[in-house]
């Protein structure tokens, strides 16, 4: 027994078109059996219409996923997002400005450039790293001594005696030291730097410094009497221990910073934070008036 059968359904209706292609219910007759009609693919979607106001942007081709490089050209790696900033040639740092407000200038949170003169035994290393370590913003604390023992094989000892030798590497590490102390302030951190210079040797010396960081830098002196450097020196160990009578020399010759014009500060009967708490009192007034050398 056969039973009637309707027609297929036709296909959905989607808005904007008519019936789909190949449909005609006629042509299925109500008691035919056969199989259903194939659907061909529907047409693509015509594009939308622009927005109000707004022409239809040109068709362009397919974007590409973040991260695929387009075919033919080379991918180009980010650019460096580290922040730091690039040493500028030939910028050394400027004498610092004293703020605008009638108060005295604050140096614990303003970025320096500060040299730190005295003799073997002064102090200076131990201020130094104390001065830094406390301060409001980024400081870094560059030691000669430490740069110039970087040299392991070849090593001029100036214990062993002073000669061209020992003349070169102590040059070498002041102009090392000051190209770190200029990036260093070029990526707006502050910096200290300690060394034993004597002002009977102005170019080897300030000049040097002055050329090597810039006009800004700002040199304190640290001499505190004979007694106390050589008890300080007698504590030391190494190459770094010198002897009784070469202390006493370099003592005699850093006196003659008296009447340079340069801060000087006795430490004879201070403590380290004491010391580093005096150094911010001058280097506040050496901010204010810049001392001229």
């Amino acid at each position: 027994m056969q039973h009637a059968v309707g027609s297929p359904l036709p296909p959905p209706h989607r808005p904007g078109h008519g019936p789909a292609d190949g449909w005609s219910p006629a042509a299925h007759h109500p008691g035919a059996h056969q199989g259903p009609a194939p659907v061909p693919p529907p047409p693509p979607a015509p594009p939308a219409p622009p927005a109000q106001g707004y022409p239809a942007p040109p068709p362009g081709p397919t974007p590409r996923p973040a991260g695929v490089p387009q075919a033919g050209h080379p991918s180009v790696p980010p650019p460096d997002a580290t922040g730091h900033v690039p040493l500028p040639p030939g910028g050394p740092v400027a004498v610092p400005s004293a703020p605008q407000a009638p108060a005295a200038p604050d140096p614990a949170g303003t970025t320096l450039a500060v040299l730190l003169i005295g003799p073997a035994g002064a102090g200076k290393t131990s201020v130094a790293k104390y001065w830094a370590d406390h301060r409001r913003v980024p400081t870094a604390h560059i030691s000669l001594d430490d740069v110039r023992e970087w040299v392991r094989s070849g090593f001029a000892d100036p214990q062993t005696g002073w000669n061209d030798h020992s003349e070169a590497q102590y040059r070498l590490a002041r102009r090392t030291c000051g190209f770190a102390a200029r990036n260093f302030l070029a990526n707006g951190i502050s910096c200290i730097l300690d060394d034993a210079v004597f002002p009977d040797r102005p170019v080897v010396g300030l000049g040097g410094w002055k050329r090597h960081v810039g006009p800004g830098l700002l040199p304190v002196v640290l001499l505190p009497g004979l007694d106390i450097v050589l008890e300080r020196n007698a504590e030391r160990s190494g190459n770094r221990r010198l002897g009784d009578e070469e202390v006493a020399r370099i003592h005699g010759r850093m006196a003659g910073w008296y009447g340079s014009g340069l801060p000087i500060i006795d430490n004879s009967q201070l403590g380290i934070p004491e010391t580093a708490a005096i150094l911010d009192d001058v280097l506040a007034r050496s901010i204010a008036s810049p001392p001229a050398w």
